[in-house]
């Protein structure tokens, strides 16, 4: 049992250390600050993850003990970086002066071209698109 137990542990550590070093990785090498969100949101939080299973594993088979401490740690990881990574988002694109449309649908059943459709932006005309060097919308 604890053979199998070690192999496991070591495979769900050396992942866990892969996964965060390639978000790392993404952190420091991609170009601004919406594709840098994706390394620590993503491949980073996985890899905490899968240490913090490693560890789960670990104290039980070795020590006899189970605390809910990383279980928990865990949990709040998953349950929080991904809201965290929409609320920088959000801040972000608030900051440029852009409005966030709700529900881009809208614009297309309005009938809209495609071409001023933004994502889950409406380009509106006048000092919106000026300052983004955007075509101004109709």
């Amino acid at each position: 049992m604890t053979v199998f137990a070690d192999i496991l542990i070591s495979a769900l550590i050396l992942l866990g250390a892969a996964f965060a070093l390639i978000g790392s990785w993404g952190l420091v090498r991609l170009p601004s600050l919406m594709t840098r969100l994706h390394g620590p949101t993503k491949a980073t939080t996985l890899g905490v993850g899968g240490v913090l299973v490693a560890s789960m594993i670990y104290f039980p088979v070795y020590h006899g003990v189970f605390t809910a401490h990383e279980l928990l740690i865990t949990l709040f990881l998953f349950i929080s970086a991904p809201i965290t990574a929409n609320m920088i988002a959000k801040a972000h694109l608030h900051r440029q002066g852009m409005r966030i449309d709700p529900n881009p649908a809208d614009d297309i059943q309005e009938g809209l071209p495609e071409s001023e459709i933004w994502a889950t932006f409406r380009v509106e005309q006048g000092e919106d698109a000026d300052r983004q060097g955007l075509p101004p919308a109709g």
